[in-house]
């Protein structure tokens, strides 16, 4: 064969191989999809868009190739079984999970069916996971935050409002139980900064109310919210409870500080959405969850919302203002 009939036949070789990536499954496959915010908050619309977008820039068509069935507000493990037992009644070909209930849950019910999962913190420890390069199961995906970004949560209160002594992290352990290894990181670091720490558990809407109160009570109090999808899906109760007692208030959810929330420190899950439809694409073309190392954040953003720094009486710093990701006035 001639050289120049050879080359010919790599190059085409290599268009076929592409043609073959782009080309879409001759049937209809399915994604079921486990949400943790209610289906009418914000960032639940960010997320399913994120997620549907990046599926279509990989080549899947929703209603032609692919079907998505979502099922929302999965912030405990009761509401995650019955929700992905009605999901696997689908077929799926693949389920998605957002946060650590959702994929607990899902992995109770489901055992061979693969599961990306979103948003979930320290998988290897909560035994969802062998391991972060090898997951050895039928999940993999992207984590959130690291039990050590409770220091940095009470850091960035301490210098928006640097009058704070008192600082809570409030959140929920059922839903998430290792948020309660960020509030220990927070106690421990507190003396550093010069303030008393404490932890308040929350299962109720009623608990939310009296816990802000509380603080509200003692004098230059703070508040701490890690991600945990009971307090994100009361969000706008404790925004409005955080303005009317005067409480500065740092989040892990980005969504509080673009809803009117003091500060944001973490990792945008919209994002993680994104990047997630990478791993569903891989693992529907035939790609194993097992061998898809679990992907840990590359980026920590600050997003801080002068209006309610202005509301609380606080002055932001230039050298947050240089830091953060958003500032929003």
């Amino acid at each position: 064969m001639k050289r120049r009939e050879f080359i010919g036949l790599l190059g085409a070789a290599a268009t076929w191989s592409l043609a073959a990536r782009a080309q879409q499954p001759d049937r209809l496959r399915r994604i079921g999809v486990l949400m943790a915010e209610a289906e009418d908050a914000a960032e639940s619309r960010a997320r399913k868009a994120a997620f549907e977008q990046a599926l279509s820039q990989l080549g899947w068509k929703l209603g032609r190739t692919i079907a998505i069935d979502y099922r929302w507000a999965i912030y405990d493990l009761e509401r995650g079984r019955v929700a992905a037992a009605e999901l696997v009644g689908f077929n799926p070909d693949l389920i998605l999970t957002a946060g650590t209930s959702a994929t607990r849950a899902a992995l109770h019910v489901i055992r061979t069916i693969p599961i990306v999962f979103a948003g979930v913190s320290e998988p290897v420890s909560q035994g969802i996971v062998a391991s972060l390069a090898h997951p050895g199961g039928n999940a993999t995906g992207f984590t959130n935050v690291e039990t050590t970004v409770g220091t940095k949560w009470l850091e960035l209160l301490k210098e928006i409002a640097p009058s704070v002594v008192h600082v809570a992290t409030l959140f929920d352990p059922d839903t998430v139980p290792l948020t309660v290894l960020l509030a220990r990181a927070t106690e421990v670091a507190a003396p550093k900064f010069q303030v008393k720490a404490e932890t308040i558990e929350v299962r109720s809407v009623a608990e939310i109310e009296a816990a802000i109160v509380r603080i509200a009570r003692e004098p230059r109090g703070g508040l701490i919210f890690p991600p945990d999808p009971f307090t994100a899906n009361n969000s706008k109760l404790i925004i409005e409870l955080c303005e009317r007692h005067q409480l500065p208030a740092i989040y892990g959810l980005k969504f509080f500080a673009m809803a009117g929330g003091l500060a944001f420190y973490g990792v945008d899950v919209v994002n993680t959405f994104r990047a997630a439809a990478d791993y569903v694409d891989r693992i529907m073309r035939g790609e194993k969850p097992a061998d898809l190392a679990v992907q840990q954040p590359t980026k920590y953003e600050l997003v801080l919302n002068l209006k309610t720094a202005k509301a609380l009486g606080l002055t932001v710093s230039d050298r947050l203002l240089a830091l953060a990701e958003e500032v929003i006035e």
